[in-house]
């Protein structure tokens, strides 16, 4: 199928969190058969920090963040099969929502495909006219970055005729066990952008800890937090690329996921973070959300705290041994149970699935 993919970056993971989670799921989909043409913006310097060359198994488009280059890039969306508009592109995202799918041609597939689930229904709940609940009834399906029974039903609840999360994974060629770099050695390490609702829980679950245990060293890397306060052991990275990451989590004792406020509400969301995590074979300190035991073992394959100090207890116990068992365990996990080779297979029958009842649904019309 020729698929039209409308999303925020497929070559730059600067400001865009859904990056890793974009290339791992529509590389396998290209080794599948289908052809992935990625529509991006030239929009928030993601441009100037690329981490990725235009790869082989996917056409990436870069557009010109304006409102004269949008109506070409969605014109492309009539030479699809498969329509696909991901939240969170940052720019003309109601318009490309409306315009791609008002173009693509009655038999192709309309997929909103979204990576921020529960911020997107928060929105949703207090915006009757939003944009994606008008689009709703049009779309055949709702694809979803996680969130479970929770954000299916919400969805459901609002309009779309069906909704299927496609959780994170482990990309094992992206992502694997590293020899340590000096450059991010700490006992615990966090890596993430500064968000709005993320900030409070990194207070907490990252800064209170190293508060709490002053003769540890702590490193924190992402965009924006330059001009946060913070205890004098805490060390500031800035932007880590994604060639970067193995290194960042294999070289600490520790390294620590924290959800956003939202995902952490409904849970059933683990972030790519927990993924690469444990893809390096590094023990991680997970903050805890609902369903986490369908990806990693509590106590044997993650450690999972309740607040700062539940961290602090953690890290404060926690022996090198302990921690090289711990990322053993989580690595031979996600490796068995959690690919983006699996959930390449999981959409690639979604859309085979679905394309036959649109299909259907169309002869069923023209029949009428």
């Amino acid at each position: 199928m020729k698929i039209a993919f409308y999303g925020s970056s497929l070559l730059s993971s600067y400001w865009n969190g859904a990056a890793t989670y974009y290339r791992g799921i529509l590389r396998e989909l290209a080794d599948r058969g289908h052809e992935v043409v990625f529509h991006e913006p030239d929009a928030f310097d993601r441009q100037q920090h690329r981490d990725m060359d235009p790869p082989d198994w996917a056409r990436v488009r870069v557009y010109p963040a304006t409102a004269d280059a949008l109506v070409g890039v969605m014109d492309a969306a009539a030479e699809a099969d498969v329509v696909v508009k991901a939240s969170g592109v940052g720019i003309f995202d109601d318009e490309l929502l409306d315009g791609v799918m008002r173009r693509a041609r009655p038999e192709a597939l309309r997929i909103f495909w979204d990576v921020d689930a529960a911020a997107t229904l928060d929105d949703m709940r207090a915006v009757p006219d939003h944009a994606v609940r008008r689009a709703l009834p049009n779309l055949d399906l709702v694809l979803t970055y996680g969130g479970g029974d929770p954000v299916v039903n919400a969805y459901r609840a609002m309009g779309a005729r069906d909704c299927i999360p496609v959780y994170n994974a482990l990309d094992p060629t992206s992502h694997f066990p590293v020899p340590p770099d000096q450059r991010f050695a700490a006992d615990l390490a966090f890596l993430g952008n500064r968000l709005p609702d993320r900030e409070a829980r990194v207070e907490e679950f990252f800064l209170k800890p190293a508060a709490l245990l002053p003769t540890r060293s702590f490193l924190i890397g992402g965009n924006g937090w330059d001009t946060k306060a913070m205890p004098a052991n805490v060390r500031h990275r800035g932007h880590v690329y994604t060639a970067e990451h193995n290194a960042f989590n294999c070289t600490p004792l520790a390294v620590l996921n924290v959800a956003r406020d939202s995902m952490a509400h409904i849970g059933f969301s683990p972030a790519t973070r927990v993924f690469e995590a444990a893809g390096a074979g590094a023990c991680l300190i997970t903050d805890a959300w609902e369903g986490i035991e369908m990806f990693l073992q509590p106590g044997e394959e993650v450690l999972v705290a309740r607040d700062g100090q539940d961290v602090a207890d953690h890290l404060a116990t926690l022996t090198p041994e302990r921690a090289r068992a711990i990322g053993r365990a989580a690595l031979a996990r996600v490796r068995a149970e959690h690919s983006y080779a699996l959930r390449g297979a999981q959409v690639d029958a979604i859309l085979r699935e679905h394309m036959g009842r649109t299909a259907n649904r169309q002869h069923q019309m023209e029949g009428a």
